[in-house]
């Protein structure tokens, strides 16, 4: 089932069943491994671990919802990628990034399907895990590392540790910007639709091509903002 489609009168498709699907899998993995990881991060932390069935249960299972996450992750990128692409408009749209999180919308130039700030953290979720899954596999199975190559040990603590860090860099501006920013959008991944007015509005080009609507090549051409302000 393809996305864009009209579900009810006045609502579109965002989101299909399974995309949500791998979204919550996704998400639900990544809060699991950040509150586990910082258990495993500081002692001023690790009381997080009771609220995982102890420290013993989160180490066992961290590294296997680590491979889950990833698996969902691959999966999204699978489904997505052509989506994921940045274009011309996507250069545009972060030239105008202060006026989206001042909700300046009337400055922010049209949106496909995702805008520049969805795609960026998409691809800093997708290659970071990456990263955490093969500096992991490493800690994982450390004993399997020759000693004398106990530097590429070390070298995977350092990876896991700045790549997770800019991980959760980046899903807490993801949360906060779904949440709070843009209304609209946490009903959009939980119910996979949002209105007409919604969908024109945020993400103009993608409205465009699911309507058909005719001013799509004219729309196309508004990459830059124009400052209402001055």
């Amino acid at each position: 089932m393809k996305s864009g489609r009209v579900k009810l009168p006045g609502q579109i498709e965002r989101y299909t069943f399974s995309e949500r699907v791998v979204h919550w899998i996704a998400g639900g993995g990544y809060v699991y491994l950040l509150l586990s990881g910082l258990a495993f991060f500081s002692s001023h932390f690790y009381w997080l671990a009771s609220l995982l069935g102890g420290g013993l249960a989160a180490r066992v299972w961290h590294p296997w919802v680590g491979l889950l996450f990833v698996i969902a992750v691959v999966w999204m990128h699978h489904i997505w990628r052509r989506d994921m692409r940045l274009t011309e408009a996507d250069r545009a749209w972060s030239k105008a990034l202060w006026h989206y999180i001042r909700n300046e919308d009337s400055n922010v130039p049209p949106a496909g399907r995702f805008n520049t700030g969805q795609k960026q953290f998409f691809w800093l979720m997708y290659f970071g895990g990456i990263l955490l899954l093969v500096s992991g596999l490493i800690l994982w199975f450390t004993e399997y590392v020759p000693w004398n190559w106990r530097a590429v040990r070390s070298f995977a603590v350092l990876v896991h540790v700045v790549v997770a860090l800019l991980t959760v860099g980046g899903f807490i501006v993801h949360i906060y910007m779904g949440t709070l920013v843009v209304r609209g959008g946490w009903g959009a991944i939980t119910q996979g639709t949002v209105s007409e007015t919604w969908a024109r509005a945020h993400h103009r080009l993608w409205w465009n091509e699911i309507t058909g609507d005719a001013t799509a090549k004219n729309d196309s051409l508004l990459l830059e903002p124009t400052d209402r302000t001055s």
